[in-house]
């Protein structure tokens, strides 16, 4: 299946402070077709750097499938609608995902079929 630049699948990485906040955001972000489908992993722990001190904490990965050209609007939902100061954004470019599922990918992120 040829795509467009536009039209390229993506994975994006993105953490959420608990279970609630990322069921509320994959809800959202499936519903408004900005994402196919959105993998809410609970149980994760994340170690980093803020404010000058090394912290840890408990957080939900959620990992988004999705099109290139929906990320601004992921982008918009996740800066309207997450806690944190700065949300975790990380874009990757599959390799290669297989045709079936691609094609399911874009027409879940596409615009609704007539009379949706």
């Amino acid at each position: 299946m040829a795509e467009s630049a536009e039209s390229e699948p993506r994975v994006v990485l993105v953490t959420a402070p608990d279970l609630e906040t990322a069921r509320d955001l994959a809800r959202h972000l499936v519903g408004e077709r900005i994402a196919a489908c959105v993998n809410v992993v609970d149980g994760v722990t994340s170690v980093y750097r803020w404010a000058g001190a090394v912290q840890e904490d408990p957080e939900v990965l959620l990992v988004v499938k999705t099109r290139a050209e929906r990320l601004p609007a992921l982008e918009r939902a996740l800066a309207e609608r997450h806690p944190y100061d700065v949300p975790e954004c990380v874009v990757l470019a599959p390799d290669r995902v297989e045709e079936r599922y691609l094609r399911w990918l874009l027409e879940s992120t596409g615009p609704p079929p007539d009379g949706a």
